[in-house]
């Protein structure tokens, strides 16, 4: 079809279908976004004990089908428990946006939740979390 015999109408008609297009072939375009987890260790890098938990969290999320650099990112920050060390590395960390923290501790949750109230903390081996200040206490009765 050449372009002095087509109609008006056919050419709006091929117009509007090409400009409904461009935004498929940009989005195709575009990289997938990866997950990004950030984790707060409260211990320092060298404690065979959370090294082991690190590890074993890493196997968890490979089994659940997420592999590191693949699919998912993950930003690791080690407090060496040191108070003010953990506020700086919890600022860090919500800086980068991640999608989740994992908090490992009491000592690594709480500079987090002082960091953020957007960004969803998990924690684990937390021993009060609602003395702790990291959960409001359940109303009683509520149901």
């Amino acid at each position: 079809m050449q372009f002095d015999r087509l109609k008006r109408r056919d050419f709006i008609t091929l117009l509007g279908g090409a400009a409904a297009a461009l935004p498929l072939v940009a989005r195709a375009q575009q990289p997938e976004r990866v997950p990004r987890i950030g984790v707060l260790m409260a211990s320092a890098a060298d404690d065979s004990e959370n090294q082991a938990r690190m590890a074993a969290f890493l196997q968890g999320l490979q089994e659940a089908g997420w592999a590191v650099g693949r699919n998912v990112r993950i930003d690791l920050r080690w407090g060496a428990g040191d108070a003010d060390h953990l506020r700086k590395q919890a600022a860090e960390l919500v800086a980068l946006a991640p999608d989740v923290v994992f908090a490992s501790g009491t000592p690594a949750a709480t500079p987090l939740l002082q960091a953020t109230r957007t960004v969803p903390i998990v924690f684990a081996q937390v021993v009060d979390p609602v003395g702790a200040g990291l959960v409001a206490a359940p109303e009683l009765g509520a149901s």
